[in-house]
């Protein structure tokens, strides 16, 4: 099966990427003057949801078209859009955003990957982890500290474009993983990348503000996927105990899994009540930092709860690889712990709460 050698290999083939963008499935939100389809949020969210319904977490589609590629067309260069967006499109150049670093993983504030000037260059110096698509990457979008002396570092951090086969940038081993094993993660290292000052993205000093505004949107993608995924794994379950005989009679006319079942189904419907509703928001007038930072913790969680739950149900079977149960199972478990821990999603949503404007 492709699927299985994608998880032997620790990432998806090039051609797959191509096919993607040469269906329309890559830059769906894309404003069509860029050469994007020109859909809307909710256009681009099937795509996220209808790659969960398959189980297939190898491909970083979401990533690329709907957390990096906006950066280009939001804060980019006229020559930065045109060289970077149409390849995006095709699938032909692959996109990562490098953020998390082996210090700073949730906190953006503390990063130490930098960037000096010299002369009209900037000279890249650091290293970042846990990066997806890192290994395919053609292009990186890089968070680094331009300005050290900053009141705080929020005010001193710049975003880069940093191209695959620029002297000095390497790329580290592909990470084992738990789970997302298709999904190429990697390692990415930078010694003394001369970078021109056309591979600045936007204004210099003003990266985390750019963050600010787009992260939001990254929480979105993570908890409408979960909520997908929630919606595939009952499903699944669903079928299996309709089927599975146990004590003489199927599983599903054991009143225990009955109720686990109306349960389950339950808390999925209330959570896609309100991950449409977001959804819905943020393509009207864009969603707020703590409304992005509920859905994603909440359905994170969920996510892992009806993991857990649904696997439960088939039993030994479940724990067995060639299950797809045990594949969604393991899949759920980053969730919580990137795109912000679930931990930090709390802290941001209380301070909403106690702030006094």
């Amino acid at each position: 099966m492709i699927i299985c050698r994608w998880e032997k290999d620790g990432q998806v083939s090039r051609e797959v990427w191509e096919k993607a963008g040469a269906n329309g499935l890559l830059g769906v939100n894309t404003p069509a003057e860029m050469g994007g389809i020109g859909g809307d949020v909710l256009s681009t969210a099937i795509t996220w949801e209808e790659q969960l319904y398959v189980n297939c977490s190898g491909p970083g589609f979401g990533l690329h078209s709907d957390i990096v590629m906006p950066y280009i067309t939001h804060y980019g260069s006229q020559e930065q859009v045109e060289k970077f967006i149409p390849r995006m499109i095709a699938g032909t150049c692959i996109g990562a955003i490098a953020m998390s670093e082996p210090g700073a993983g949730s906190d953006l504030q503390g990063i130490r990957t930098n960037a000096k000037k010299d002369g009209d260059d900037y000279i890249l110096n650091g290293s970042k982890v846990f990066i997806t698509n890192g290994w395919m990457s053609d292009v990186v979008l890089t968070v680094a500290i331009t300005n050290p002396q900053a009141k705080s570092a929020a005010h001193g951090i710049s975003l880069f474009l940093v191209e695959d086969g620029m002297k000095g940038f390497v790329k580290g081993r592909k990470l084992e993983k738990l789970g997302f094993k298709a999904q190429d993660t990697a390692e990415l290292f930078f010694e003394d990348v001369r970078l021109p000052k056309s591979a600045l993205l936007g204004e210099e000093n003003n990266g985390f503000y750019y963050l600010m505004k787009e992260l939001p949107q990254e929480r979105l993608i993570i908890a409408a996927m979960a909520i997908a995924s929630c919606e595939w794994m009952f499903e699944e379950t669903r079928n299996y105990v309709k089927q599975r005989k146990a004590f003489g009679k199927t599983l599903s006319n054991l009143q225990t899994i009955q109720h686990k079942l109306a349960e389950l189904k339950t808390e999925i419907c209330i959570a896609r009540t309100f991950i449409d509703d977001c959804l819905r928001i943020h393509n009207e007038r864009g969603l707020d930092s703590s409304s992005a930072s509920m859905a994603k913790y909440w359905c994170s969680d969920l996510q892992n709860s009806v993991a857990t739950r649904c696997l439960q149900m088939f039993g030994g079977w479940g724990y067995m690889w060639e299950y797809p149960i045990a594949k969604a199972f393991v899949d759920a478990r980053v969730q919580p712990i990137y795109g912000g821990s679930n931990e930090i999603m709390k802290e941001l949503i209380a301070r909403q709460i106690i702030s006094d404007k």
